[in-house]
């Protein structure tokens, strides 16, 4: 797929990676449809890139209802849909037992459900129309990149319901993407290290510096603008599917 002619829906548009995604597309030739939960920063997002090439479109990634209606209305405002890119999510920080007891089940399934479901909900209502399309270069008509991260394969004390919705996130891509082959849809996934993100941001100074010296090389957090790049070739190269890439400078987490 050229990037000129991506027509993608990017769930947590307006903010951190998913805005490094759709600064990359637009500034390539693409539209984008921004889905998130952020009034505010959505339409700065949105009048960063240009009304005509993007818009916001306020999304539950959790709701049902919502985002298969707000995907088809992605789909008319881009004149078509072609990538679904899913960058929403939360940490869902918490011990299994903490200082006040075990978790409350519904952190846990909070976390799963904005990680996990989320992603598979998105990814479901875009295949649908995807289907649709017309077939591209070796048959191709669409293709789903999901987030996942490091923390899927080694997550650290306090991210059991953060590595349990990644992982799912990793495990569904090879039967999603064996499932939708017959499409013409890839399914892939991206599991991220430490990322320069909002998040981020907001931590001491100190705590950067430790991030950073954890990174074997480059010993630095990574660039969305990087994970972006990665996007951009995911959806160039089209004997790519059915695998989760780690963008982390050879990190592994420890244990806390």
């Amino acid at each position: 797929m050229q990037l000129a002619s991506a027509r993608a829906v990017i769930t947590g548009g307006v903010s951190g990676l998913g805005l490094a995604v759709a600064q990359h597309l637009v500034a390539n030739g693409g539209k984008v449809a921004l889905f998130d939960v952020n009034d505010e920063k959505g339409a700065a997002a949105v009048a960063e890139l240009g009304v005509q090439n993007a818009r916001y479109f306020r999304t539950d990634v959790t709701d049902e209802v919502s985002v298969a209606g707000n995907v088809a209305a992605a789909r008319e405002f881009l004149g078509g849909l072609n990538v679904a890119m899913n960058c929403a999510g939360i940490l869902g920080a918490g011990r299994v037992l903490g200082k006040d007891g075990a978790m409350p089940l519904k952190n846990f399934a909070g976390t799963v459900m904005v990680n996990l479901v989320g992603s598979f909900n998105v990814a479901k209502a875009a295949a649908e129309l995807m289907q649709h399309n017309d077939a591209g270069v070796d048959g191709e008509r669409g293709v789903i990149i999901n987030t996942a991260s490091v923390a899927a394969y080694e997550g650290q004390i306090g991210q059991a319901a953060y590595s349990a919705s990644k992982g799912g996130v990793v495990g569904m891509t090879l039967p999603m993407a064996r499932e939708l082959a017959r499409f013409g849809i890839r399914v892939m996934t991206i599991a991220p290290g430490i990322f320069w993100t909002p998040m981020v941001d907001g931590m001491p100074e100190s705590v950067q510096q430790s991030l950073s010296a954890s990174i074997p090389f480059p010993s630095r957090l990574g660039k969305p603008s990087e994970f972006a790049d990665l996007v951009g070739y995911i959806l160039g190269n089209t004997y790519l599917n059915g695998e989760t890439i780690r963008l982390d400078g050879a990190t592994r987490l420890a244990p806390k």
